[in-house]
């Protein structure tokens, strides 16, 4: 049975390149922290790959903080450096778990959030009116991962920077990667975060960016790694297979996935007359993003049917799939209750094909046909 991979926005299948890079790395035992030869081979592949993420970010080396995850890094740039301050935090209510549960637990923090309309977008002049003193920080999403929306995160900068250069600005990127303009500088940021398991390198892995000058405190004590802000022995094979994988983006990519999308979502829409496009279409989308929901079915049946004909998909974002409740993002932007508990995300990738998505559109009408048929 053939397998079809369309999961690539939880976690994308690592280059064998990557791989191949992360064995060597494995071969260099020793601490980047010790002073010894076999420690200091291992700070020069740690340098190297730090030197490697702020040159793709055009930032400085001693801006990137290595993590374990993209949820990590969302968690060491906002309770680093929100803890102990009092004043309002700006975002939006179809962030990433790891961004809203973290704000929701920092005491003396108020979160306003902005609203977003049926495609997920924020409304800059809303954003305009929300900003005051009184605000300590932004935290906006450049890329939603269930819905696939892109939000204008350069103009969004520039509206937070011309009110008040002290509002901290930041950015979840952990979907755009790999597909949309990562230089902080012209996104004006104070505070990126990605990972490495979204571009086809590592898993365990994640990035901050943090603008110079701009002081967080550690989540994890008890050592001088990472600037003093994550102590412990850095995973240098991670860290050697995320600057390999950054390598391997090509913007080409972007382009060929894109027609992929529209050529899926057209044909889905043609073939299966139930289902409803969720999110925004065209340029506003990421380039690998279909969601999809299906009336008066559950995502986990219609998946566990799927997985029967070797295809590979998901409800939306990995992080929550274990939850009873519908997805908070798919609430947030008004889905009808009767499509909510239907959500089916398909997430494009290098190895997609359009033979690929003939074949998904095929099983997923049968696969709706039968299970429909069998509950009535």
């Amino acid at each position: 049975m053939k397998h079809i991979y369309l999961d690539h926005a939880a976690a994308a299948p690592i280059d064998p390149r990557v791989v191949s890079a992360m064995a060597q790395a494995s071969k260099e035992y020793g601490n980047p922290s010790a002073f010894n030869n076999a420690g200091r081979r291992a700070k020069k592949l740690l340098e190297t790959g730090r030197k490697a993420v702020s040159d793709f970010l055009h930032a400085r080396p001693d801006e990137i903080i290595f993590t374990s995850s993209g949820s990590e890094a969302n968690n060491l740039a906002l309770a680093g450096y929100l803890k102990g301050k009092k004043g309002r935090v700006i975002t939006t209510p179809i962030e990433h778990p790891s961004v809203l549960e973290c704000l929701r637990a920092l005491p003396g923090i108020k979160v306003d959030f902005l609203s977003v309309d049926k495609d997920g977008l924020i409304n800059l002049k809303e954003l305009e009116k929300k900003l005051g003193l009184d605000v300590l920080l932004v935290s906006i999403m450049y890329a939603n991962n269930e819905i696939g929306t892109i939000e204008p995160i350069a103009k969004t900068g520039r509206i937070i920077k011309k009110f008040s250069k002290n509002i901290v600005f930041h950015v979840d990127a952990c979907q755009a990667v790999g597909f949309l303009d990562m230089n902080v500088q012209n996104l004006n940021t104070d505070l990126v975060t990605f990972n490495g398991s979204k571009i086809s390198g590592p898993r365990g892995i994640g990035v901050l960016y943090v603008h110079r000058g701009l002081a967080l405190q550690p989540l994890v004590r008890g050592g001088g790694q990472e600037r003093g802000l994550r102590a412990g022995t850095e995973n240098l094979p991670a860290i050697v297979g995320l600057a390999k994988a950054i390598q391997f983006i090509k913007s080409s990519e972007a382009k060929k996935l894109s027609a992929l999308r529209d050529y899926a979502i057209n044909k889905i829409q043609k073939e299966i007359l139930d289902a409803l496009l969720v999110g925004p279409t065209g340029d506003d989308r990421l380039p690998n993003n279909i969601n999809i929901c299906i009336p008066h079915l559950t995502s986990e049946t219609i998946l566990l049917e799927l997985d029967k004909y070797g295809i590979s998909a998901g409800s939306g974002s990995a992080c929550t799939s274990h939850s009873v409740e519908p997805s908070h993002v798919l609430k947030a932007i008004g889905v009808p209750a009767t499509h909510i508990n239907g959500a089916l995300r398909f997430s494009l990738g290098r190895s997609t094909t359009k033979s690929n998505i003939d074949y998904l559109v095929k099983t997923l009408e049968t696969v709706i046909f039968n299970l429909v048929k069998r509950h009535r």
